[in-house]
Parts: structure tokens; sequence; C-alpha cells
């Protein structure tokens, strides 16, 4: 099973949740509130691409952390290998 990024899930179930809501609230846009309907789905986008870019920023970092502490965990080991055979 392939593991989907928090960073890709949320935003699209956000995505899909606005579409909903942007079909929902059509009656506004044939009302004529243009400015209102268009407005607040631009502010939305703009909130889950924000929302996108941050998480991807987190999990970027998160990871270059874990392989940090993973290469610092294997150099220690070849360093404590290198002094066991040095005492042979």
């Amino acid at each position: 099973m392939k593991h989907f990024r928090k960073s890709v899930v949320i935003p699209t179930v956000l995505l899909i949740y606005l579409a909903v809501m942007a079909y929902m609230g059509r009656e506004k846009l044939f009302a004529g509130n243009y400015f209102e309907y268009f407005g607040i789905l631009i502010v939305t986008l703009l909130c889950i691409a924000i929302l996108y870019f941050t998480m991807r920023k987190q999990e970027q970092i998160r990871e270059r952390k874990q392989r940090e502490l993973e290469e610092m965990e294997q150099r220690q080991q070849e360093s404590g290998n290198d002094e066991v055979s040095s005492r042979k």
C-alpha cells in the first residue's frame, strides 16, 4: 500500500470540500454577487496553497533531520568498529 504524504492528502481533501461548497454556493453567483463568490474562492485557494507549501517544508525539514541522524549513527558505528579492530 502506498503511503500518501499529509502535505498532499489534507490540501486535496480541502480542495474537494471547496469544490462542493462552490457548487452549493452558486446561488450567490447567479444572484450577481460575483465579487463575494470569487473572492471567497480565491482566498480559500490561497490558504490551501500556503498550507500545502508550509506542510511540505516541514516534511522536508523532518526528512533532513532524520537523514542526518541516521548518518551520524552510522558514523558512530563505523568509528566503534574501527576502535575494536585497532585493539586487536
